[in-house]
């Protein structure tokens, strides 16, 4: 090796040595790399030894990624997701069989010699030099485990990747530094162990561990020589030697390993001989990974637990680090989902829309008082074939949702519980016409808003005076119109903002009028979540979907906690409950009762019919059923939906019964405890004074005045027409009206 060139100067070998001031750990890099001699040419500097004592003395190990698997709050799985499928376990746990096979063929030499094996480099730099070519490596099983620590930590990043594996002295330097190290801190049994762990075995299997369960779908723990044998052939080229697509190969590659085995005297040549003989036989496992792959239709539930995970900093400071927390996986999540609830919320809508109907529906059920999630279903499956969707239909766009959607009069309740605390009395009555003008000007909260449009009740015959509770029950647009132009509208967005009610889009709700009948798009979690404040007396949880994490080591990791505030006054909430359980008794919601408990909701349907709604509670449960095209473009009018005709589609008809057997289902077997309630002035039970208007409002007001009303009947409700500010000078965005 110390022979100069033709031409004079230094060999490839000697150059190393130079740089690293030894001609044996020259050799070892050379041999490494399963160079020729000659190929080292054309290394430069750069990449080379010059900053060996530079190089950390402490390796950085990351985390294995595992599998994560998700549980549902009784500690039933959910799914199991990962990043690479793989699960960490002892050696004690891996076949004795599987241990001596990856030795004796990755490298028979491992328990004699230190992190680099002088004789093999020796034998490797020879024979490579005698053939003028690739003919073998000496990597020990240590250099080929700090290897794969570097890939693993690279991830999927493909510049990382060609840096943790480029063919340079530099890199092989590094990694015969770290597999000193490796050695000195971790020791023989640590190392095989961790090897075992880490390599990739193909198939998407990530140690031996998930390999085994991949092929023959038993534990590493009882594989036998044979099998032992195969996995142990298929690390040196997991696509060459698969045993699914190539059984021939890695047959060849098998009986290879049995050979070397019995060359090593790990086993006798009979033994290597009759496995040699036998056939492979496989028991392959199909891995199940992703929300996909979730039970009873909790899929989007699934995926919104990772949203969580990745948009919360408990979780990590930044996107980056929370990504790699979640891809690094090895938890166990238990999450709030009620298997009991899931079921109903799942066979509810399965049951009332198809998933190849023209439209969808998606309902989503809260504890109140907890925040916690306790369903979430919906009627086009998760997938990505016909008549499924990736989109979760409950949630809003930065937790995998869409733009939401109109909630129509499902938001009168906010306007009702903005008037009662700032006074209003809930027996406040309203002349209520067919149709009216919008009052103007209206104050918000940078001023005042001003314009003109007509906006109308559902049916011709619905006409005042109405006071709150038959107004509420029959979703008299007029009335709440003339109620938010008396209260204003910057009261009305606190109180939303105060119950979590807020737009899908992120963006503030509009300062105009017409949010008074729903025209902000929301999605069915936000609006379970902000009725679930009425069930709680005043008080908004946030929702909640995750209850506890334990990390790979067992131990606990910090989970965000739901964050309770007080959003009205108790008695406000109570008056709510009474007027939203006339809704169910004797309004547009009597479909969506519950027979078996006390119950309250509000329907709401939108101009055109793009959607419907039910949201509704009782004091342990709140719910919001939506049924639209997600697209909003398919009116729901002359329309067949889960089998059945409809004319027209309203809130109470097709979303209330979705939410009745959901909530009868999920609340089957539990408490039935009653909501707290006000006594509420019916103005027909008393002939009221037409020259004086009722307490709480005042002739100069635009909605001012009251009268007697008379029997009408109950009529579905649609948000009113008119565009309420849409299209008007200073209204919003110039959008079309909506009813």
């Amino acid at each position: 090796m110390g022979k100069k060139r033709d031409g004079g100067g230094l060999t490839a070998s000697q150059q190393a040595a130079k740089f690293l001031g030894v001609s044996v750990l020259a050799g070892a890099v050379l041999a490494g790399l399963a160079l020729p001699a000659a190929g080292a040419l054309g290394l430069a500097a750069k990449g080379t030894v010059e900053g060996f004592d530079e190089i950390p003395s402490n390796m950085k190990t990351p985390p294995l990624s595992q599998r994560t698997t998700i549980l549902d709050a009784n500690g039933g799985e959910i799914a199991k997701v990962y990043f690479r499928n793989r699960t960490v376990v002892d050696l004690k746990d891996i076949s004795p069989y599987m241990q001596k096979a990856i030795v004796a063929i990755e490298d028979s030499r491992f328990y004699q010699h230190g992190a680099i094996d002088m004789k093999g480099i020796l034998r490797a730099v020879n024979k490579n030099a005698q053939s003028g070519g690739v003919s073998q490596g000496a990597s020990t099983l240590t250099q080929q485990y700090v290897k794969n620590v570097f890939v693993e930590e690279a991830g999927n990043d493909r510049d990382k990747v060609a840096e943790a594996t480029q063919q340079t002295i530099g890199r092989k330097v590094r990694e015969l530094k770290y597999a000193i190290q490796v050695e000195k801190e971790l020791g023989k049994k640590k190392i095989l162990q961790n090897y075992l762990n880490i390599t990739f075995f193909g198939q998407q299997a990530y140690g031996v561990e998930a390999a085994a369960q991949r092929y023959f779908s038993k534990p590493a723990k009882d594989l036998n020589l044979s099998e032992s044998a195969l996995l142990a052939g298929i690390v040196q080229s997991p696509s060459r030697y698969d045993p699914v697509n190539d059984e021939e190969e890695a047959t060849k590659r098998r009986n290879t390993v049995l050979q070397r085995m019995a060359d090593v005297h790990d086993i006798t040549q009979a033994q290597a001989d009759a496995a040699a003989k036998k056939p492979i036989v496989l028991h392959v496992s199909t891995p199940r990974n992703g929300c996909i792959t979730a039970v009873d239709g909790a899929g989007f539930f699934c995926d919104y637990v990772r949203e969580a995970f990745l948009n919360d900093p408990v979780f990590g400071k930044t996107p980056k680090a929370r990504l790699a927390r979640w891809q690094r996986g090895g938890m166990t999540i238990r999450t709030t989902l009620d298997p009991q609830a899931q079921k109903a919320v799942q066979k509810s809508v399965s049951d009332h829309v198809y998933d190849s109907d023209p439209v969808a529906t998606a309902a989503a059920l809260v504890e109140p008082g907890s925040g916690k999630i306790r369903g979430m279903g919906q009627s086009r499956p998760y997938g990505f074939k016909a008549h499924q969707t990736q989109m979760n239909l409950s949630v809003d766009g930065d937790m995998g949702g869409g733009a939401g959607y109109q909630p129509g009069s499902t938001f009168k309740p906010v306007i009702a519980a903005a008037a009662i605390e700032q006074g209003v009395s809930p027996n406040k009555v309203y002349p209520s016409p067919y149709q009216m003008q919008y009052p103007s000007p209206v104050s918000t909260c940078k001023g005042m808003w001003r314009g003109s449009a007509p906006v109308e009740n559902e049916n011709r015959s619905e006409k005042g005076p109405y006071g709150m509770k038959e107004a509420t029950a029959k979703s008299v647009n007029t009335y709440f119109v003339s109620l938010i132009s008396d209260v204003g509208i910057c009261p009305v967005t606190k109180m939303a903002d105060k119950m979590g009610i807020k737009r899908a889009d992120g963006k503030d709700i509009d300062q105009v009028p017409s949010i008074t009948l729903g025209t902000q798009e929301m999605s069915p979690l936000t609006m379970a979540a902000g009725y679930a404040a009425f069930a709680n007396r005043g008080e908004y949880c946030t929702p909640v979907a995750i209850e506890s994490i334990t990390g790979p080591n067992g131990k606990a990791m910090k989970v965000p906690q739901t964050s309770c505030r007080r959003a009205m006054s108790e008695k406000t909430a109570d008056t709510i409950n009474t007027l939203l359980q006339g809704v169910v008794e004797d309004g547009t919601g009597k479909e969506a009762g519950l027979s078996s408990r006390p119950s309250a909701g509000k329907t709401g349907t939108t101009d055109g019919r793009y959607a419907a709604w039910f949201v509704g509670y009782t004091p342990n449960m709140a719910g919001a059923v939506w049924v639209g095209d997600p697209e909003h473009k398919r009116r729901m009018v002359d329309i067949n939906i889960g089998g059945r005709p409809y004319d027209k589609v309203f809130g109470g008809q097709v979303p209330g019964p979705i939410w009745r057997d959901a909530m009868a289902g999920a609340l089957a077997g539990k408490p039935a405890p009653g909501f707290h309630t006000v006594p509420i002035h019916n103005p027909k039970d008393k002939k009221m004074d037409r020259a004086k208007p009722p307490s709480g409002g005042s002739d100069d007001k635009p909605g001012g005045g009251g009268i007697d009303l008379p029997d009408l009947p109950d009529l579905p409700d649609v948000i009113g027409g008119g565009d309420g500010g849409w299209n008007w000078p200073g209204g919003g965005h110039g959008r079309g009206q909506n009813r």
